[in-house]
């Protein structure tokens, strides 16, 4: 039986290298995050580990340490990009360093809103200077989301304050809401390896819904989308049938070679999503940045847990400067699986520096750049579309809306314009109405909003019009003229069809016969046969129609058609269809 799972937080570590964050996670999980020879001989942090707790509550607590010096920071992007909180990070014998502030911006531009400041290593200092070390944080956070948040004094080397770091860790868990599940699960892969003897392995966040072994998903990377069986998920050290939003997450998948999926790489029911390699978004572009963001320049957008190189369209102007907040149009080479509402990291690799970061306001733009002012409503999308099916509405936005017509959600005012256009375009097709079969799914949705229209024979005409054809003047002198019926010169085309489609009149090698006619012509066949038992002449039926040959030839072969008689020969003998 798979047991139940606890509360669980997904917590970042942040700060400037070497300031005790491996450490730190250590003495709090008894777990080294460091997985890799070279991080333990140098005793620096080179690449993500991860690491998971009970808390004195019982809640769970799972870190994704990330390493500090700024020759690894696409590591760290790579650790923060599917989580919304951090221990943050500062050693009181060094303070406040230039990685501290590049990672709180790139927490702040992230997103994140929930934090716990751990001031590191003060076995090392005297109290005066841990309260200078405290004063120096307080101010550097002000004004960030980690104004309010506690500063825990704590010692991994003789474990002072260890106690009281896990009891504000617990604090915070039980102070902030949980995972939203929306239905739509989606795990950034931070880590590929294989198992033995189970294969392919991805880790990863699991955010926006559930996943559950047996699960048929798709991994959506650069070398293309897999689809792929979920063997089995581990949580927490623990193999589960079934793991909720918000966890760190192990999936052992069936269908994949591990080597054909790196980090960055995203898994998802594809189904409920849109993968796309353009998006609109913001771009709050970092204060401290010395010169002019434009299209120029070889940026990399830092997105979930992947790196991917990108180009850049500055919507509205040529360029934003420092400490500008505008909006911009981002071009991948891979598809992603965004939402509104994602948030982004901006690089650039030229000159190795954070440009900023935003916020996905459209995954499928449909206005060129130079008209496009994206932003995050969903009534705006409607309005660009126009019509959009509420499901791909939903999947675009991840909001859901009740369909204004049929499974459309339409733009105030677009069911009044296509229904104008449809009574239009019925009173242009006259007599014959509108044939149903041009209409699309749209139109015949709205047709049904249209009381004074009406269907009748695959038509749409007027409502409780007299049928316009039952008169038609041809029909009355087809009708008269009996088994000689008129030319149909100067006849529209289309009427004629119509009347042969309606049944009312019949075509036999370009002879148009009233329906009459062809009853009047099969009495005369069942006379001929009582006459006649085995068979009789076109010639004898000529006589006994008093018609000519022009009209008995296309009238024989209509009956022939209609089963009535059958050719033997030189005579017409009774057919199966023939009355008794």
């Amino acid at each position: 039986m798979t047991p139940a799972q606890p509360v669980v937080r997904v917590v970042a570590t942040a700060g400037h290298v070497d300031h005790g964050k491996s450490s730190l996670v250590l003495a709090l999980t008894g777990t080294d995050p460091d997985r890799f020879e070279e991080e333990k001989r140098r005793g620096l942090t080179i690449d993500l580990g991860f690491a998971h707790t009970a808390l004195p509550s019982g809640a769970g607590i799972a870190f994704v340490d990330v390493p500090g010096h700024v020759r690894f920071l696409r590591n760290m992007l790579a650790g923060v990009g599917a989580v919304d909180a951090c221990l943050f990070v500062v050693a009181a014998t060094e303070g406040w360093k230039p990685q501290s502030e590049e990672h709180l911006r790139i927490l702040q531009l992230l997103g994140i809103r929930h934090g716990v400041i751990a001031l590191t290593k003060v076995d090392a200092v005297d109290d005066e200077w841990l309260e200078v070390a405290t004063m120096d944080v307080l101010d550097h956070v002000r004004g960030t989301f980690l104004e309010s948040a506690p500063i825990v004094p704590v010692s991994s080397v003789t474990g002072a304050g260890v106690e009281e770091l896990r009891a504000a860790l617990d604090l915070f868990v039980a102070g902030t809401s949980t995972a939203i599940d929306i239905g739509r699960p989606r795990l950034w892969v931070d880590r590929v390896f294989a198992a033995r003897g189970s294969g392919t392995v991805v880790t990863g966040t699991l955010i926006g819904g559930a996943l559950a072994a047996g699960d048929h998903v798709e991994v959506l990377g650069e070398s293309g989308t897999h689809a792929v069986r979920i063997r089995s998920i581990q949580t927490l050290g623990h193999t589960v049938d079934r793991v909720d939003p918000g966890q760190r997450v192990a999936l052992n998948l069936v269908g994949v070679e591990h080597t054909q999926l790196r980090r960055g790489d995203c898994v998802i029911q594809m189904a409920r999503w849109r993968p796309t390699v353009r998006f609109d978004a913001s771009l709050s572009v970092l204060d401290a940045l010395d010169h002019r963001v434009s299209r120029r320049g070889a940026h990399v957008a830092y997105v979930g847990s992947g790196e991917f190189p990108v180009r850049v369209r500055i919507l509205g102007s040529e360029t934003l400067g420092p400490g500008d907040e505008g909006l911009v149009r981002i071009h991948v080479a891979q598809h992603l699986a965004l939402l509104p509402g994602d948030r982004f990291i901006l690089r650039e690799a030229g000159r190795n520096e954070t440009v900023g970061g935003g916020e996905v306001l459209d995954i499928a733009p449909v206005r060129p750049a130079s008209k496009a002012r994206p932003d995050r409503s969903v009534d705006r999308v409607v309005a660009e579309q126009e019509w959009i099916d509420a499901d791909e509405l939903e999947a675009l936005t991840g909001v859901r809306r009740d369909a204004t017509v049929g499974r459309w959600v339409v733009a105030p005012g677009g069911v009044d314009r296509m229904l104008e256009q449809l009574r239009s375009d019925v009173q242009e097709c006259g007599v014959l109405g509108l044939d149903i079969a041009v209409l699309d799914e749209r139109q015949r949705a709205v047709l049904s909003l249209a009381p004074e229209l009406e269907v009748d024979a695959g038509r749409v005409r007027p409502a409780a019009q007299a049928d316009p054809l039952a008169d038609h003047p041809f029909l009355v002198e087809a009708r008269g003229g009996g088994l000689t019926p008129p030319s149909p010169d100067g006849v529209d085309r289309a009427v004629l069809r119509e009347l042969v489609r309606r049944g009312l009149l019949v075509e036999r090698d370009g002879v148009y016969f009233h329906i009459a006619a062809i009853g009047t012509a099969i009495g005369a066949a069942v006379r001929l046969l009582s006459e006649h038992p085995d068979g009789f002449t076109v010639a004898q039926f000529r006589d006994a129609t008093a018609t000519t040959r022009k009209f008995v030839l296309p009238l024989l072969g209509e009956l022939d058609a209609r089963g009535m008689t059958r050719r033997r020969d030189e005579l017409r003998i009774g057919g199966p269809r023939l009355p008794g």
